[in-house]
């Protein structure tokens, strides 16, 4: 006998790739310079006013080599900058170049559109539904302290 029902994680994945799939095909239709999922990711992690590559590495949940490796690709494709600290000597922050302000504002508006689309298909009420139980607090994993 097999079991047909996939399991939430399973589910939760393919429905983040959904979300990226149409989110990467928007931003190439945009003229935006090709971009990872992962960079995405680190992409969306950032303040308005840029972000320390250690608090993007605590925000994505990532290492620092990872993060660093992550800026630099997206330095040379234009969209990131990595600018000085004004509050600390000893620290870069990284944050948009105009072009990356430019892709950020086009994400932003293509995932609003991803949404509604979503909500057409699976209704406004599943929609809400699942975004509540997504921002509802969690806590730990049983078995981690």
């Amino acid at each position: 006998m097999t079991e047909s029902r996939r399991d939430l994680p399973q589910l939760l994945g393919e429905a983040r790739r959904w979300f990226e799939d149409g989110l990467l095909a928007a931003l190439d239709a945009g003229g935006v310079p090709a971009v990872t999922p992962a960079q995405l990711q680190l992409f969306a992690a950032l303040d308005t006013d840029g972000t320390t590559v250690a608090e993007l590495a605590r925000r994505t949940g990532v290492t620092r080599q990872t993060v660093h490796q992550a800026v630099g690709s997206l330095v040379a494709a234009g969209l990131l900058e990595q600018v000085p600290d004004p509050a600390s000597a000893r620290r870069r922050l990284v944050r948009r170049t105009p072009a990356g302000r430019y892709a950020h504002d086009r994400a932003r508006r293509a995932l609003a559109r991803l949404e509604a689309e979503l909500a057409a298909r699976v209704g406004e009420e599943a929609l809400r539904a699942l975004r509540t139980a997504l921002e509802a607090p969690w806590g730990d994993p049983p078995g981690r302290h």
